[in-house]
């Protein structure tokens, strides 16, 4: 069955994000940067503004149970597009030369509803989706299998005639749980690779 749709996860497929970005410009001391990221600002606190728990909250409850660390912890609200890289130049070329033809392109974040304003002036290729589903504006995350039932209705994926690019193992095993095809991004050149195998009609990447 040909695939018709590729569904794309946005950070570190098609803009770099981590929290480390911010953090290395304000924590000089590697060991003290690394007992914040592990004890205060950890990726499950990230989870709750994937949610769609707004940053002004995450952060107030982080102060609350770390004051000593409130001055950094506020950092991260002030400064969050700090935890924003570069876009990915090499995946968006694959969006690019995908977009105007017969395959329809969306996207599947797991985002903050109010970082993912903060960030959208930074992601210019999103004129390319024909649809975007990002969490925190509908309160589920990946690898929750309802998320991706929701896309599926909503933008009348088959997920049979369809495939998946993600950075996140068990957001790929979700999708291919689904009846996805996958991609387990680590590059994109892999990812272009990947993508041809599916039949995609996309130039060879140089060797």
């Amino acid at each position: 069955m040909p695939i018709d749709c590729v569904v794309f996860d946005l950070g570190n497929v098609l803009i770099e994000w981590d929290r480390r970005f911010l953090y290395e410009k304000v924590i000089a001391e590697p060991a003290a940067l690394e007992r914040f990221l592990d004890e205060v600002l950890t990726l499950e606190v990230n989870a709750e503004l994937d949610r769609g728990v707004p940053l002004a909250e995450v952060t107030a409850a982080l102060v609350r149970d770390h004051p000593d660390a409130r001055e950094l912890i506020e950092v991260f609200r002030e400064r969050w597009s700090d935890t924003l890289g570069a876009v990915i130049t090499g995946t968006v070329e694959i969006l690019d030369e995908l977009a105007g033809g017969p395959t329809r392109l969306y996207a599947l974040s797991n985002w903050g509803r109010d970082t993912f304003r903060i960030a959208e002036p930074r992601l210019p290729f999103l004129d390319r989706f024909d649809g975007v589903l990002i969490s925190g504006d509908v309160g589920l995350v990946k690898p929750d299998p309802a998320i991706f039932e929701l896309a599926c209705t909503r933008f009348a994926i088959d997920p049979a005639r369809s495939v998946f690019v993600d950075d996140g193992d068990a957001n790929v095993r979700a999708a291919a749980a689904l009846g996805f095809g996958t991609v387990h991004f680590s590059s994109p050149a892999q990812c272009r690779t990947e993508l041809i195998g599916f039949g995609l009609d996309l130039a060879v990447a140089p060797s």
